[in-house]
């Protein structure tokens, strides 16, 4: 039997095998951020059948200062729940699970889309955005930290699986944990432990909203791949902090590279991050990265370089992607 077929427990949450689809951004929001008909219609095609076990509702954002593009999804405020509660119903009726991602995006976010001026850990500008960014005092560090547990207890009341925080991609979690953008000088900057002092503020404040049965996920830019950036050291060491601190699963990407990897373009080119980290943890990992075929999958899996699968622009393309390559896997 192929690995792919394989079911994996993750706390309480049984998936029913190990393909996963990962966050991707719709912009089919309301312009409020609401759940819109367009977005309930997306995730009921996407999860439909449930041959993937596993749908992560694309980022969130968690107060306005973080919202990251316009129609994008949030999760800032109470009255988001209801439509939440539509959305992870939908998923659930089509037999998958269903985690959602949460979000500040910091520096890579625009004045004319918040009204508010871009922040970040320092003022230095946004490799990917540009644009210098107000340094975050200690005080607005502990809002931020104070948002992200009030979005992770809507979105364990809208009925979802588990939360993903995001700190991958360029934006506020990664830009604190990569030295491209972090030249603080207090607790919150310097070492790698420093670096992430934030993400384990993070971790222990949406625990506390979650209880201890609810799945917390951490999305990782494991590199930066330029110099003076993250490297795969830095992220062994940080996913090591993170499986203490009570991260359930870690879901692998890139940093300021954003979702790609300039070094390689083939089929799961995040693995060799994957698999490095997995080597230093017993949390479930998550490889993504321009996977379109079941057999690499699972030849992935069989390798060692990840336990769960994300299949994300094969899917976005053939909505029919899971369940032709576990028909194809079968046979």
């Amino acid at each position: 039997m192929s690995y792919v077929f394989n079911p994996i427990n993750i706390g309480a949450l049984t998936l029913h095998n190990r393909l996963v689809m990962p966050p991707m951004a719709t912009a089919k929001s309301e312009s409020d951020g609401k759940v819109s008909p367009a977005v309930l219609s997306y995730y009921q095609e996407k999860s439909a059948g449930g041959h993937l076990a596993l749908t992560i509702i694309e980022h969130s954002f968690i107060q306005q200062a973080g919202k990251a593009s316009s129609n994008q999804l949030s999760i800032a405020d109470d009255s988001t729940i209801a439509g939440l509660k539509e959305l992870a119903a939908v998923i659930h009726q089509n037999g998958a699970k269903a985690v959602m991602q949460i979000n500040h995006a910091g520096s890579a976010a625009a004045s004319d889309v918040t009204g508010t001026t871009p922040v970040g850990p320092s003022p230095v500008a946004n490799p990917r955005k540009g644009g210098v960014p107000h340094e975050l005092t200690g005080q607005e560090i502990q809002q931020i930290v104070k948002d992200f547990r009030d979005a992770a207890r809507r979105v364990k009341a809208a009925g979802f699986d588990g939360v993903e925080i995001h700190s991958a991609h360029g934006y506020l979690l990664n830009q604190f944990y990569s030295p491209l953008t972090n030249q603080r000088k207090d607790q919150y900057g310097g070492s790698v432990l420093n670096r992430i002092r934030l993400h384990l503020e993070v971790i222990g404040a949406v625990r506390e909203a979650v209880g201890t049965e609810f799945p917390i996920f951490l999305r990782l830019g494991a590199a930066d791949f330029v110099e003076g950036g993250t490297t795969i050291e830095d992220s062994q060491m940080a996913a090591r902090e993170f499986e203490k601190a009570g991260v359930d699963v870690l879901d692998i990407s890139g940093g300021f590279s954003g979702y790609i990897n300039p070094f390689s373009s083939e089929q799961g080119y995040f693995a060799p991050l994957s698999k490095a980290i997995k080597a230093m943890v017993s949390t479930p990992v998550i490889l993504t990265g321009g996977i379109t075929e079941g057999r690499v999958a699972d030849s992935l899996l069989a390798a060692g370089a990840a336990d769960l699968i994300g299949i994300g622009r094969a899917v976005l393309q053939d909505s029919a992607w899971a369940q032709k390559a576990l028909a194809a896997l079968k046979k």
